[in-house]
C-alpha cells in the first residue's frame, strides 16, 4: 500500500512537528528532560554522544520514510512517540554541555555524519523491497542501537558522577528493546521467523519473550 503525495507530506510535517512524550517504548517521564548541570565529557564521550544524537535521527527518519512507502503503524508510532524523543534527550545532554548540536538540518535524509548518512540510504533501500524486509530493517536498527548505545554508556568513567547521562542512556536502550519487540512481533506475525542479525539470538530471543517495559519510570 502506498500513500498520497498529499497524505505523505502530512504525515511528514506532523513527524517533523511533535515533541511526543514517552510511548512505545520511549525513554524519559513525560515531556520535559532535566539533567541538572553534567561534567564536561572526557575522551571520546563527546564524539560517542555526537554520533549517537545522529544515530537517533537516522532511526527516525528511516521510520518515516519506511511507513510512508508501506503504511505500516508500528513505523509511525516508533517514529513519532519515541525516536523523536530519543533525539531530543540526547539534544539536551549536547546543550547542557555546550556542545554544538550535528543535526544542523531536520529535513528527512540529513545527516552529519558520512557513516551514519551511507547508513540510512542502505537501509531505506533494503526497506523497499518488500514490508517484510522493512520491519527486517526496523528490527536491524533496534539492535545496532542496543549495541552502539551500550558502548555509549560503557564508556562513562565509572565514580564521574555523570548519572543523568547514563539515565538517559538507560532509556535509549530500553526503548530499543520495546521497538525491537514490536518489530520481531509483526515479521512473526507475518509468519516468518526472526533471526538476529547484530546482537545474539539468545539475547533477542530474552527481549521478545519478556514483557513491554516502563522506560524511565
Amino acid at each position: 500500500m502506498r500513500l498520497s503525495l498529499a497524505v505523505r507530506s502530512l504525515v511528514l510535517a506532523f513527524s517533523l512537528s511533535v515533541l511526543a512524550g514517552c510511548g512505545g517504548g520511549g525513554g524519559g517521564k513525560g515531556n520535559s528532560i532535566y539533567l541538572g548541570t553534567l561534567l564536561p565529557l572526557v575522551g571520546t564521550e563527546q564524539q560517542t554522544m555526537l554520533f549517537v544524537r545522529e544515530e537517533e535521527k537516522m532511526a527516525r527518519d528511516v521510520y518515516i520514510t519506511l511507513y510512508n512507502q508501506w503504511a505500516e503503524p508500528t513505523f509511525y508510532n516508533i517514529a513519532t512517540k519515541s525516536e523523536q524523543k530519543h533525539m531530543d534527550s540526547v539534544k539536551a545532554m549536547l546543550d547542557n554541555l555546550g556542545i554544538a548540536d550535528p543535526v544542523v538540518s531536520d529535513a528527512i535524509g540529513a545527516f552529519t555524519n558520512t557513516a551514519i548518512l551511507g547508513l540510512y540510504g542502505s537501509l531505506v533501500t533494503r526497506g523497499g523491497a518488500s514490508l517484510n524486509e522493512a520491519l527486517l530493517v526496523g528490527a536491524y536498527i533496534e539492535e545496532y542501537d542496543i549495541v552502539d548505545v551500550q558502548h555509549a554508556k560503557d564508556e562513562i568513567i565509572v565514580g564521574s558522577n555523570q548519572l543523568p547521562i547514563i539515565q538517559t542512556y538507560d532509556n535509549l536502550i530500553c526503548g530499543s528493546r520495546n521497538h525491537l519487540r514490536s518489530f520481531v512481533g509483526q515479521i512473526q506475525a507475518g509468519g516468518s521467523a526472526y533471526t538476529a542479525q547484530i546482537i545474539t539470538q539468545a539475547e533477542v530471543d530474552v527481549i521478545v519473550n519478556s514483557p513491554s517495559e516502563q522506560c524511565g519510570k
